[in-house]
């Protein structure tokens, strides 16, 4: 009996080719479907990131 390949086949075998070329390319898989956050959008928790010394704020003109 004859195993034909199927378009399934052809497109899993494809993909895996293309996401071991890209682990070898880069070191390690690129994820592509994740959104781009904008720099300008603000982020509370990158913000309170930076005051972690400090268990209150001090103004800064005294």
């Amino acid at each position: 009996m004859k195993k034909r390949i199927t378009r399934d086949d052809y497109i899993k075998a494809n993909r895996k080719a293309s996401r071991e070329e890209e682990i070898e390319a880069h070191g390690h898989p690129i994820s592509f479907k994740r959104v781009h956050k904008s720099k300008k959008v603000y982020n509370r928790k990158k913000t309170k990131a930076g005051n972690k010394g400090l268990p209150y704020s001090f103004p800064l003109a005294a």
